[in-house]
């Protein structure tokens, strides 16, 4: 069929899948305001959590609390299935804090199709996109399997594991499925390939789930939710109205996880039947994710292990499932029931699903521009595993950033780019675009260059004003923002217009265990002391009890550690001063002498539209830098001074 055949509906953005990736990516796009259609084979499984049903831990938290800043909607869903929190890190000081929560996977599920449907501007649809349709080089629309065709302006693909996926158990046991009962996508796989696009394989996998009630709870150790001792809340909008007449914030029922351990005869029993294991058997050969390996890898890779913890996670409320977090595993599903059985407390344990690994197509990220748009495909965007990654949180960093992007290129907008020194989403899009992958991708603090200053308690105020340029809020949202910087703003006026004697500060810091004053201090002075809580001293002085705990955190924070965030800022506008420097598209890089051979190569493969992506290009050094910089300035004073010979010769 020609595009002259009619389209059933036309969209200026049109999101292929419906997880993580797809779902921010969606609700992105409807907030720039464009007309959206979100695609998936089940409109059941918008939201699902397809592995562990955790959001969160060490940098992800600040991924999720960054994609809240800008409008998206896996925090608020957080806030609303959380059946048991943690606060990792703890025994670090509270700048790297990490959140991590446990979900109920059907409340979670649910959260996101609500929140997703709340936009006027988002249309859900149910089908199975088998092919894009093509205008020349530029996408036009999809056809779905049921025969249905849909026009659109860009397309968003979020297809996690479902392009060409390949599910194993053991070595005999294959089956074509991008999810456990769910099929793979091929038509389209092979269309993108067919189109010139580079391919690849990585493989991901899944432990056992167990029936709760078989399980000898009593004589395993209890990890109890810290949910009411954070009072935490992972939305920046959510907490509003969702405090009782205490204050104290409204949780769904909290449930503990129980912990156990791999031990010696599980371990023999894996190394007896590793031969059966679909990725040491030889049925699979792709790349797993490094930091989240299967049990067989454990059992090679750290022979000498005396035994591996297992977490039992419970799956939600009204379910006795529990997923076995540490057991990922593409053993035979009899062996994994031996296995199960080999563990205390699991003796008599009954297995309601077997874990399975998973191999399925992904697209190296170099072939993508840094608003997520495939370069050979203008108006096609990819996000989340498609482009390599593993991880909620990563897979919605990047939906977030796709869907705003692809709106803005079907209604004429200005992209929206987030910089390394800006956000975790900007270091993660940074890293694909221009380093690519060679394992699945999953982010670290460690891999940005601004962590101290980049944290999950300081989003809003890190990213709120780009929000607000690019119209992502509601009034109500914005009158939120407003509010919450305000109290911190009025959090630090505070600690530093109070002075406290020696008397009243007394009582905190011997309960600190640091040492009195000997003169009245401000207690801005005082709260840079470590152990002593900026809280405490409000308290103490019978002030700032009204301020939200989040204001005073984040104003303690900035008190404790300004020597390394004043550091970490200059280095981070040394960065954006340098992003200010526009390069053209299309520059002629291998026309540039003064540039290495192979820095005009990798920029003439990456075409950045700023001097700080040039700068984040690997290969290309600081010399090359500053001579990129005046040959741009040489060729611009050449086409001003080309533009004014030929108005004179016109005149």
């Amino acid at each position: 069929m020609s595009l002259s055949t009619p389209f059933e509906a036309e969209f200026d953005v049109l999101v292929i899948g419906a997880g993580h990736a797809g779902t921010e990516a969606a609700v992105a796009a409807a907030r720039r305001g464009a007309r959206t259609a979100l695609v998936t084979s089940a409109l059941e499984t918008i939201g699902q959590m397809s592995c562990n049903p955790a959001i969160g831990g060490v940098a992800k938290s600040t991924v999720v609390r960054e994609v809240d800043a800008l409008g998206g909607i896996m925090a608020r869903a957080t806030d609303m299935a959380t059946l048991q929190f943690r606060m990792l890190n703890r025994g670090k000081g509270p700048a790297v804090w990490a959140p991590r929560a446990q979900c109920d996977r059907g409340l979670y599920r649910r959260a996101v199709r609500s929140l997703l449907e709340a936009h006027a501007l988002v249309e859900t649809i149910q089908g199975t996109v088998t092919r894009l349709l093509l205008d020349g080089d530029r996408v036009a629309g999809v056809e779905t399997l049921e025969g249905r065709r849909f026009r659109a302006r860009t397309i968003v693909v979020t297809t996690g594991t479902f392009l060409r996926g390949r599910i194993h158990i053991g070595t005999t046991t294959a089956m074509a499925g991008g999810r456990a009962g769910e099929t793979s996508t091929t038509h389209l796989a092979e269309q993108l390939e067919q189109a010139g696009l580079e391919v690849a394989r990585f493989k991901t996998g899944t432990p056992p789930r167990i029936d709760g009630r078989s399980v000898d709870a009593e004589c395993l150790d209890r990890q109890e939710s810290e949910i009411e001792q954070f009072d935490y809340t992972w939305s920046h909008f959510w907490p509003e109205g969702r405090r009782d007449a205490s204050g104290v914030t409204r949780h769904p029922a909290q449930l503990p996880c129980l912990i156990t351990f791999l031990g010696a005869a599980g371990m023999s029993i894996i190394q007896r039947h590793i031969g059966e294991s679909a990725m040491y058997g030889g049925a699979i050969a792709s790349r797993g994710p490094r930091y989240c390996p299967s049990v067989e890898d454990k059992i090679v890779k750290f022979p000498d292990a005396e035994r591996h913890q297992l977490f039992l996670e419970p799956e939600g409320h009204d379910t006795h499932e529990l997923y076995v977090n540490g057991l990922s595993t593409s053993l035979p599903a009899p062996v994994q029931l031996d296995i199960l059985r080999s563990v205390p407390g699991l003796e008599r344990v009954r297995m309601t699903r077997a874990g399975y690994a998973i191999e399925y197509d992904y697209y190296p990220p170099t072939q993508l521009d840094s608003t997520l748009q495939v370069r050979a495909l203008p108006g096609l965007f990819f996000a989340g595993q498609i482009n390599g990654t593993t991880g909620y949180e990563e897979a919605a960093g990047q939906g977030l950033v796709a869907g705003a992007n692809a709106a803005a290129s079907a209604l004429g907008a200005a992209p929206l780019m987030l910089g390394r020194e800006s956000s975790y989403i900007g270091v993660l899009i940074d890293d694909l675009v221009t380093r690519g992958v060679d394992e699945p991708y999953r982010l670290f603090t460690s891999r940005s260059e601004f962590r101290l200053t980049v944290r999950q308690d300081n989003a809003l105020r890190r990213l709120a004003g780009i929000a607000t340029s690019f119209a992502l809020y509601t009034a109500e949202e914005q009158s939120i923002v407003a509010r919450r910087l305000a109290a911190e703003d009025e959090a630090r006026s505070l600690a530093d217009a109070t002075s406290m004697r020696p008397e009243d500060a007394l009582p905190v810091l011997v309960a600190a265990g640091s040492a009195p004053l000997v003169h009245a201090v401000r207690i801005s002075e005082v709260a840079r002391r470590q152990h002593v809580a900026l809280r405490g001293l409000f308290r103490a002085m019978g002030v700032g009890a009204e301020l939200p705990a989040d204001a005073v955190i984040s104003t303690e924070l900035e008190l404790k550690y300004a020597g390394y965030f004043d550091r970490e800022r200059t280095q981070a506008a040394k960065l954006r001063r340098m992003g200010d420097f526009p390069l053209d598209a299309g520059i002629l890089y291998a026309e540039m002498a003064s540039l290495s051979f192979e820095a005009r190569q990798k920029l003439a493969i990456r075409q950045p539209l700023t001097l700080a992506q040039a700068a984040g290009t690997p290969g290309v050094s600081p010399t090359d830098l500053q001579n990129l910089v005046i040959e741009i300035e040489k060729r611009r004073r050449g086409t001003t001074a080309r533009r004014g010979r030929v108005r004179r010769r016109k005149a």
